[in-house]
């Protein structure tokens, strides 16, 4: 592996990373994994409880748990989701919603009357658009929302550090639609709860959705400052 060079800034980390929908097959180097997770686990967590438990899969077993997932898709398997993924979004956040949608499907050249297209850019999501790897983050039943959040500081730590080592990843709920599929690939029983997972490797900037980009909302549209 040839040096990296310096590292990114936590400023510029933060700005550059974005969800990667596109990978090469090369994997992350076994001592760039160890990094990159140990680091995650100094994410803060209530009480300190640090409830996530992250299953990483990689290579032919990530690829025949897709093919499991694609043909589950394809058969018309209703997904079964740990957590609740029936959520309408309205006013500001259904914008939102829709111009994310709208410069992703753009940079793919998908029309909105396509379903097919749709469905197959759908389903590229089973199958961790290409990645090398895929971590699923999961915790324990009897946790609930105040843990959840535990395990989204998580994932943003992780994803954080990644980006600083040149990964790219993608935080997907897609990937939390189908847990007894991922259950039974992984050999784990129902006391894990799958909340999302995240698919990473290094970006293929060859591939057209990796183009999309999105905003944020201004400063003064965000925060409530009470002074």
């Amino acid at each position: 592996m040839k040096d990296a060079g310096p590292m990114m800034d936590f400023d510029s980390a933060v700005r550059a990373r974005r969800s990667v929908r596109g990978f090469r097959p090369d994997p992350v180097p076994q001592p760039v994994l160890d990094e990159v997770f140990a680091l995650a686990q100094w994410a803060p967590s209530n009480c300190n409880v640090q409830p996530w438990l992250p299953h990483l899969v990689s290579g032919a077993s990530l690829a025949a748990l897709g093919q499991k997932m694609v043909a589950a898709s394809l058969a018309g398997q209703v997904p079964d989701p740990d957590f609740s993924a029936d959520r309408r979004f309205d006013g500001v956040y259904r914008e939102r919603q829709y111009d994310a949608a709208r410069q992703l499907y753009g940079a793919m050249g998908v029309e909105r009357n396509d379903r097919p297209g749709r469905d197959a850019a759908y389903r590229r999501n089973l199958e961790f658009f290409g990645a090398p790897h895929a971590v699923f983050l999961f915790m324990p039943r009897d946790f609930d929302i105040r843990e959840a959040v535990d395990l989204g500081i998580y994932s943003q730590t992780l994803m954080l550090a990644m980006t600083t080592r040149g990964i790219g990843s993608c935080a997907q709920g897609a990937l939390s639609l189908y847990p007894g599929i991922i259950r039974d690939h992984l050999g784990l029983d129902e006391s894990h709860r799958l909340l999302l997972g995240i698919s990473f490797g290094y970006e293929d900037p060859t591939v057209p959705a990796n183009a999309a980009r999105v905003g944020r909302a201004p400063l003064s549209e965000a925060l409530v400052d009470h002074r």
